[in-house]
Parts: C-alpha cells; sequence; structure tokens
C-alpha cells in the first residue's frame, strides 16, 4: 500500500510545531521499551535535559512522563505537596488557572494572587505573602504565560521562595529550550516543560527537571499511582526504564531533536532565531496596522498575541481559515479581557517563513475589507 503524500502547513502555534524532516525520519524505526539501545537513548536525554538547565547532575535530574505536558504538571503538584501541604499559585494568564485546576482535583490547600494578563506579578506583595502565611509549601508560577506571551520573573520570585524555605514549581512549558535559565540560580526545585515545545520534537512526554533533594523529601505524598514523580525516577535510577510503557519513536525523535538543538548553538542560538522572527513579525504586523496585547517590555520572543482591527469586516474565523487553507496555521487568542488572535516564533520556522505569513496576512486583510489604522 503507498503511503499518501501530503505537504505540511506550517505551524506558527504555541505547539506542537513545525518540525525538521530529520526529527520525522528518526521515528522511522521500532525500538522495545527494554532495548539496550532505547535505555541508553533515555539515559542521554534525561542526562542532556539536566544540561540545558545550566545544572549539576550531582544537584539535579530529568524524569521523563509519559503524556502532554499538562500530565507533567499534574505529576509534580500531585507528587510533590506534603498531605498537610498548602500551595501558592501565581496567576496571570489561563495556564497559571490550570494548575490552580489541577489542584483543585486533587483537593490540594490553594491560595492564589491573580493579575491581570497584562501585567507581571507583583514582588513586593508575593514576598508578604510567604512572611505572613508560614503554612504555604510549595509555589508555583508559568515562566512565560503562553495566553499573551508574557514572560514573567521567575528568577526574582525564586529568591523569595528560598527565604521563605517553601518548594519552587517552575512551568516552563513554553520557554525551556528557547530562554536561558539556571535551575541553581532560580532556586528551582521542579521545572517542567514537553517535548512539542522550543526543542522542536513531536508530542508524546513531558519532562520534569528536580532537585534531587527536594525530590527525595517526597517519599509518601503522591496521590496517583501513574503521576508518581518519585517511583518514576526510582524506575529510572534502578534500570533506566519507564515503569510502564513508554513512547519509544517519540523519543528517539526527541533525541534527534536535541542534536539539531545543539547544532544551532544550543538555547542560546535558538533564541537567536527565535527573536529574529519575532522582531520580523513584530515589526511587519505593524506596518499593517496591528496592536500587540502587551507592552513590549512585557512581550517574550515565543508567542505573541495580537489584538483584533477595530473593524466589522474583521472575523476571526474567516481570517484563520482562509491562512489556514493556504498552509499557514495561527492560533485562537485566550486573554479574558480583549479580543486576540496569537502567533507564535517557535519551531522549526525561519524569517523567511514570518515574511510568507505576513505577506499571506496582508493579502487576507484586503480580500476580507479590513482596513487598519
Amino acid at each position: 500500500m503507498k503511503t499518501k503524500k501530503h505537504k505540511d502547513k506550517i505551524l506558527f502555534t504555541p505547539g506542537p510545531l513545525t518540525t525538521s524532516q530529520t526529527v520525522k525520519q528518526a521515528m522511522m524505526r521500532d525500538l522495545g521499551s527494554r532495548d539496550s539501545e532505547f535505555i541508553a537513548i533515555v539515559q542521554q536525554i534525561r542526562r542532556k535535559l539536566v544540561e540545558l538547565g545550566q545544572a549539576s547532575p550531582d544537584e539535579y535530574t530529568a524524569v521523563l512522563m509519559q503524556g502532554s505536558g499538562t500530565f507533567g504538571l499534574e505529576a509534580v503538584v500531585s507528587s510533590t505537596v506534603p498531605p498537610d501541604g498548602k500551595m501558592l499559585i501565581i496567576i496571570n494568564g489561563a495556564y497559571g488557572k490550570r494548575l490552580a485546576k489541577i489542584a483543585s482535583v486533587l483537593k490540594i490547600d490553594t491560595i492564589t494572587l491573580e493579575y491581570p494578563e497584562n501585567t507581571t506579578p507583583n514582588l513586593p506583595e508575593i514576598e508578604e505573602m510567604l512572611n505572613n502565611d508560614k503554612e504555604i509549601t510549595n509555589v508555583s508560577v508559568v515562566h512565560c504565560e503562553t495566553t499573551t506571551g508574557i514572560i514573567n520573573p521567575i528568577m526574582e520570585i525564586g529568591q523569595h521562595v528560598a527565604k521563605s524555605g517553601a518548594t519552587y514549581f517552575v512551568d516552563a512549558m513554553s520557554s525551556f529550550g528557547a530562554v536561558p535559565l539556571n535551575l541553581t540560580e532560580c532556586n528551582i526545585d521542579y521545572l517542567v516543560s514537553s517535548a512539542n515545545k522550543c526543542i522542536e520534537g513531536v508530542p508524546g512526554f513531558s519532562f520534569i527537571l528536580c532537585k534531587l533533594s527536594s525530590l527525595k523529601e517526597t517519599a509518601g505524598y503522591a496521590r496517583s499511582l501513574s503521576f508518581d514523580l518519585l517511583d518514576q525516577y526510582l524506575g529510572f535510577e534502578k534500570n533506566g526504564q519507564f515503569r510502564f510503557t513508554p513512547p519509544t519513536h517519540t523519543l528517539v525523535a526527541f533525541r534527534q531533536a536535541l542534536e539539531e538543538l545543539e547544532e544551532e548553538g544550543g538555547v542560546n542560538g535558538r533564541a537567536e532565531r527565535y527573536r529574529k522572527n519575532y522582531e520580523t513579525l513584530v515589526t511587519g504586523m505593524r506596518k499593517m496596522g496591528f496592536k500587540e496585547y502587551l507592552i513590549p517590555e512585557h512581550q517574550g520572543y515565543i508567542i505573541t498575541s495580537f489584538l483584533y482591527p477595530d473593524d466589522s469586516n474583521f472575523s476571526f474565523e474567516e481570517f484563520y481559515e482562509s491562512l489556514n487553507q493556504k498552509d499557514y496555521v495561527i492560533y485562537p487568542g485566550k486573554v479574558s479581557d480583549a479580543n486576540c488572535f496569537r502567533i507564535g516564533n517557535i519551531g522549526q520556522i525561519f524569517e523567511a517563513d514570518i515574511k510568507a505569513l505576513l505577506a499571506t496576512i496582508r493579502q487576507t486583510i484586503a480580500q476580507m475589507g479590513v482596513k487598519l489604522k
């Protein structure tokens, strides 16, 4: 039976992303979950992830978890908050709210500090909360809040958390691999990201970078068998294997993606390409008359939210579908107080792809009769 050929659309989304042909090709083989070659690949991936976090393997480890990024988040929340613990979640977007929802479902005692989606968290307020409420055992925040693309000050927050003695958990889903960070300097105990984000692998697993001293204190905390982070770690340390069936093809592809990240110059090299994508995008959109939702000081280079044009001829559904038919995929907005759409600058896309998207957007709004001010 012949395989039907098709053309891939270019994904200007927060993930899954456009991937290289070589990453796709890496999946074109079968490996057993107990195969020595596969076990070696898993060890290599875990070691490289700690390196990307600029951390020592004596201090940090990487635990791989089957499933999407949200599975990794739930693994940390369900496994690292003590039975009588209390969690503070700092929120300025939909993904911070998702963390709070996970904690609520798990019946964890939770408080939140919530800020507008176009505002970074108030550091003095966080410090005051931690000073006044000594029952807080765990603190969580999203690094790049994909709702808007805002970048939160994880290092400064980490300094306050460290002083309080609480455990610090960072959701770095959309930033890890493209925004440089040092786990130790940020005082991070747990960081979560996934295969299909800035490292440019394919969906299938998430990973958690864990401070070993913190992880080893969590025996008996787990509220789930599948999401038991400590048990998953102990399994890897015992025989190099997943406790349950691993996504073998995804992991082989991810190993290839890590090699390509290194060839590009590591995190700094990838950041440079993404930043150029962002600058090209924003410059071109502004020339057309589009406005960003965030002020430039708060905007990261991962994904950008644009306000709908103030023109009754504009329909996002029509706009989206027209671009989609031309093989350009953007993303709906998720902001609660404004009508927005989002364009991602990440994945295996380049400045030429951004310019082609801009030309197509210009053509599309002209066809729709939209006039931008």
